[in-house]
């Protein structure tokens, strides 16, 4: 479910993917897997024994090693406490020995390690709309590692090719834990060629999707919503190819996959026979949106400022299917502003009026709000807006100049 599934990731990660895919090919599934056939064949406690596999885990660890040590990973919060808990609940037998790590990387990805620890881009945590979605693509991850796909790949790629070292690859890993994110598109980039390792036939992702969807639903999550986060990110994809007048990259990742049509029609076979009739599922989209609050805004931000307004846009049309708030409205008007195209400024001052309406409206939407109104020539309430932002903000370091216009 996550998009190194889809396409490892949009930008940086496809300079390792992109090498595998050239020299990697995978077949096609002919049947649907069903959950029902779907078994662990790992259980709790899990050490591996063949010489092989025991090399990896342990390049695997230092891997793991320079991952918990980097300063892209965000620890301030109690969202990683909050993920340590959701794998626990559908990471299936093995959950206990996992571990899950949150970096600050706004893409839609997750991916988990031969050693069973997992990386969640925050991108990811901006995408979902519930909780019932973040568990859904957490438990396909885990559905990954629960049917030994990493090893399964790895041997069947160590007989085709000799081009990857994972040994070499380190450094780079190391390298990258090192950096520091700088409000641009960073990346753990090195990820990325130590993952293509593992590329998985659409066999297996097709395994990982109904052992997930068998998961979430043992959970009392509705098995559907893994559906509906693929149609999400189709959409994006679609919705950038559309702005940038270019289709999605194929001959990447992406061919691990069944096509769209199929993989969404499987999902929701798999939702179908997986549903409890009568019962009424709870998506905990509230407990979601709460833990996530505080470092909304934080996901927002770093979104709009991938200069990729097709998918920003699309992203937040898509959130506010199940309520527009303040802070929704004020970076819908930062994607209009940053795009800068003929109208966008309309379009952008009238987000920012739209935003101050809302209780949750951050300090930024009345400053851009009151700038607005300045341009327009409605100086007194240009003049109210200023007041207001810095009241939300007044150590703003535009401040002396926002006293200025103020007057």
């Amino acid at each position: 479910m996550c998009a190194r599934c889809l396409e490892m990731t949009r930008r940086s990660l496809l300079v390792g993917g992109g090498v595998a895919a050239a020299a990697l090919h995978t077949g096609i599934a002919d049947a649907r897997v069903r959950p029902a056939d779907m078994v662990p064949l790992i259980g709790p406690g899990f050490r591996p024994t063949d010489a092989d596999e025991k090399g990896l885990w342990k390049e695997m660890e230092r891997v793991e090693e320079e991952i918990a040590g980097s300063n892209l990973l965000i620890t301030d919060t109690n969202v990683p406490g909050y993920l340590r808990d959701l794998i626990g609940t559908v990471g299936g037998p093995a959950a206990k020995d996992f571990r899950i790590y949150l970096a600050r990387i706004p893409d839609f990805n997750a991916m988990m390690f031969p050693t069973g620890f997992a990386v969640v881009f925050s991108g990811l945590l901006l995408r979902m709309r519930n909780e019932a979605q973040l568990a859904g693509v957490i438990a396909h991850e885990s559905g990954h590692f629960l049917r030994r796909h990493m090893i399964r790949s790895w041997r069947d790629q160590r007989r085709k090719t000799d081009i990857f070292s994972i040994g070499a690859m380190l450094a780079g890993v190391a390298g990258a834990g090192a950096g520091v994110y700088l409000g641009d598109y960073v990346q753990l980039a090195q990820l990325g060629t130590i993952l293509s390792l593992f590329k998985y036939s659409r066999e297996m992702e097709a395994e990982a999707d109904a052992m997930g969807a068998k998961l979430i639903a043992e959970a009392g999550y509705d098995p559907m919503e893994m559906s509906r986060v693929w149609l999400q990110l189709i959409g994006e994809e679609r919705a950038t190819a559309a702005y940038r007048g270019k289709h999605r990259r194929r001959g990447s990742l992406f061919d691990t996959h069944p096509s769209d049509d199929a993989r969404m029609a499987d999902l929701r076979t798999d939702a179908i026979e997986l549903t409890v009739r009568g019962r009424v599922y709870d998506n905990k989209r509230a407990r979601y949106l709460t833990t996530i609050g505080p470092i909304r805004q934080m996901l927002l931000d770093d979104q709009v400022k991938l200069n990729d307004p097709g998918a920003s846009e699309y992203l937040i049309q898509t959130l506010a299917q199940d309520g527009w708030d303040g802070l929704l409205r004020f970076y819908e008007g930062e994607v209009w502003r940053l795009r800068n195209r003929t109208g966008d400024d309309v379009r952008a001052a009238q987000s920012y009026a739209a935003a101050v309406v809302y209780p949750d409206a951050p300090a930024d939407a009345w400053r851009w709000h009151g700038i607005s109104l300045l341009k327009q020539g409605r100086a007194a309430e240009a003049k109210a807006a200023f007041s207001r932002y810095l009241t939300m903000k007044p150590d703003a370091a535009d401040a002396a100049w926002v006293r200025q216009m103020i007057g």
